[in-house]
């Protein structure tokens, strides 16, 4: 969610986040059948969206920006890295080169520097300075807000552009990232591995309106509660709707101790973020070096 005025992003009302509903350590009676209906997945997927909607009213894009050139660039350096360790890396970047003139200009080797704690550090500077670059010479400094336009950057493709669209420019798009697939996959939802094949199919079960916050509430569940290894079976809000509950956790105390970020009370990935997200108990991250 933008925190300058250039960005388009949709207001959530602050609201306290509803408690997990209580799940069952036990089998979920009420799991989808093995073989389900085109109808029947379009509705358990509508409703799997709305309940976590309720349990993440404040869900937002993860990496602090204040216009669209922040926010290509902040979601480029995300690549094999965190949200968090490019939002303690950003302030630097965009202190010191606070437009594409500016970065496309630079000196390569003290741009290294500051992004050296993002991993990949050299192959994300030629990146970002080629796209600032390209910016420049292309779109007269600014960030287009066409697909088409976007993927032709250095280091841009369908994924962060959606990023890019949806939340910099408030144009529905659905962020296919590991999260997203993981999750997807074992909501049975599809049995689709190719990033762009995903995305067709899930952006066919649901209307195009609800594409950008449907790849917020997805991604945010998979970071908080439904893990890679040991999803938190336990505490999980639509542990009725999932075909894959009893593959982690399912004892409920047990599954709490293993809930991330704002569920388990620890702070979440922005340093700057949403008051809405405050306002509903969550935390933001310290900067870089702090603690």
């Amino acid at each position: 969610m933008a925190d300058g005025g250039k960005t388009v992003v949709k207001q959530t009302a602050a609201k306290k986040a509803p408690a997990a509903k209580k799940v069952a350590s036990k089998a979920v009676a009420s799991k989808p059948p093995k073989t389900e209906s085109r109808t029947a997945l379009v509705r358990r997927a509508r409703r799997i969206n709305r309940e976590l909607a309720d349990v993440y009213p404040y869900a937002h894009p993860e990496l602090d920006f204040d216009n669209p050139f922040q926010l290509v660039v902040a979601t480029v350096l995300s690549a094999q890295t965190t949200d968090l360790r490019v939002n303690q890396t950003t302030p630097a970047l965009f202190a010191k080169y606070p437009t594409p003139e500016d970065l496309a200009a630079a000196n390569p080797e003290e741009v290294e520097e500051i992004l050296r704690p993002c991993g990949f550090f050299r192959a994300k500077t030629k990146s970002v300075m080629g796209l600032s670059k390209a910016l420049v010479e292309n779109y007269g400094g600014e960030v287009p807000g066409r697909l088409e336009e976007l993927v032709k950057l250095p280091g841009v493709g369908r994924k962060t552009a959606f990023v890019v669209l949806g939340n910099a420019f408030g144009r529905p798009g659905i962020t296919v990232d590991t999260h997203f697939q993981r999750l997807v996959r074992r909501w049975q939802w599809t049995e689709q591995t190719d990033p762009d094949k995903i995305e067709a199919e899930i952006a066919a079960l649901f209307p195009k309106s609800d594409w950008t916050d449907l790849s917020h509430h997805v991604i945010w569940h998979g970071r908080r509660i439904c893990h890679a290894r040991k999803p938190a079976c336990g505490a999980c809000p639509i542990a009725p709707l999932c075909p894959a509950y009893g593959e982690g956790e399912t004892d409920p105390e047990k599954a709490k101790k293993l809930l991330k970020y704002e569920k388990g009370g620890f702070p979440g990935q922005r340093l700057r973020p949403p008051q809405a997200y405050l306002d509903a108990g969550g935390k933001p991250a310290p900067p870089l070096g702090a603690g």
